[in-house]
């Protein structure tokens, strides 16, 4: 397994930044997210626990589940299946306010579930994607709050 960790401090207030970045829909406004669809609502809210969320990537597709919903400070999620196949232990987002910003941290630890191939894979391929796709992510909630 690999955790990739990004963080970022947005100059908006945190609330608006949690509402942003819980809602994946907004993920497609970067040109890595092809699309995304809320399959499931979730109990308390649309992307609240329980939300089944379908997103697919430039790297793949992804059915999440939404585990935890604290808003507006974080959430978890869990990928139960995926092209490619992989192994997903967890996902959290945690949006602190720092002197009126927000701080970002997401966190998804992951394995490419491929024998013989898969750990190369996630360490080599999968991880700096994985990086990559989150802080551009972050870079377009910055842009569009800031």
């Amino acid at each position: 397994m690999e955790t990739v960790t990004v963080e970022r401090t947005i100059r908006a207030p945190a609330d608006a930044v949690f509402a942003w970045i819980s809602n994946a829909h907004n993920y497609t406004r970067t040109p890595l997210v092809v699309s995304e669809r809320l399959r499931t609502p979730g109990r308390d809210a649309p992307y609240g626990v329980g939300a089944v969320r379908v997103l697919i990537w430039m790297v793949g597709w992804f059915a999440e589940r939404i585990t935890a919903y604290d808003p507006p400070h974080a959430f978890d999620y869990h990928v139960f299946r995926s092209i490619p196949p992989s192994r997903h232990e967890a996902g959290r987002v945690t949006v602190d306010d720092v002197d009126g910003h927000a701080h970002v941290v997401w966190t998804t630890t992951f394995e490419v579930a491929i024998p013989v191939v898969g750990r190369a894979i996630t360490r080599w391929i999968a991880q700096p994607l994985m990086d990559y796709a989150f802080r551009r992510v972050l870079d377009r909630a910055a842009d569009e709050l800031q």
